[in-house]
């Protein structure tokens, strides 16, 4: 698999070639070796290197600590009390954002459970959503010019 273009890279690791690009932006992964003509090249490290990216960022850590992971990962003299620390830290911000969409599901569902969901324009789910919003204000004529209109908290 030595000299693949950034296309092949993608498919073989998984990564799209518009992640490849910005991993080697941030510095996660090295810059890719170029041809002559200036294309990008790849070879079985980098790949296994995107692949490790991608395990990562299925599992929701951040880039920042990616680019720790990475480091890590490269160094074979790592204490894996480090790593064990990084994972559990994010364990700990997984499920304070699993109690804030189990929070938002809630309060979804109790929005839905009282609406009527019928013709009536009265509706607990948009009382909820405006409550503590100034009224939008009304459309401007349609015969405005568009730079002279006011922009609104909507548009």
């Amino acid at each position: 698999m030595q000299g693949m273009n950034i296309g092949q890279a993608a498919e073989a690791s998984g990564v799209t070639a518009k992640m490849i690009r910005h991993y080697e932006l941030v510095g996660l992964l090295p810059a890719a070796r170029r041809t002559e003509a200036g294309y990008r090249q790849y070879g079985d490290n980098e790949v296994h290197t995107l692949r490790f990216i991608r395990q990562a960022r299925d599992l929701g850590f951040s880039i920042a600590e990616i680019t720790e992971l990475v480091s890590l990962w490269q160094n074979r003299r790592r204490s894996s009390r480090v790593v064990k620390a990084l994972a559990e830290s994010h364990i700990q911000a997984l499920e304070a954002k699993a109690q804030e969409l189990l929070a938002m599901k809630a309060t979804l569902e109790h929005l839905v459970h009282c609406c009527h969901g019928d013709e009536r324009p009265d509706c607990p789910i948009i009382d909820t959503l405006a409550a503590d919003v100034a009224a939008p204000e009304p459309e401007p004529a349609s015969d405005a010019p568009l730079g002279r209109r006011r922009k609104t908290q909507f548009q």
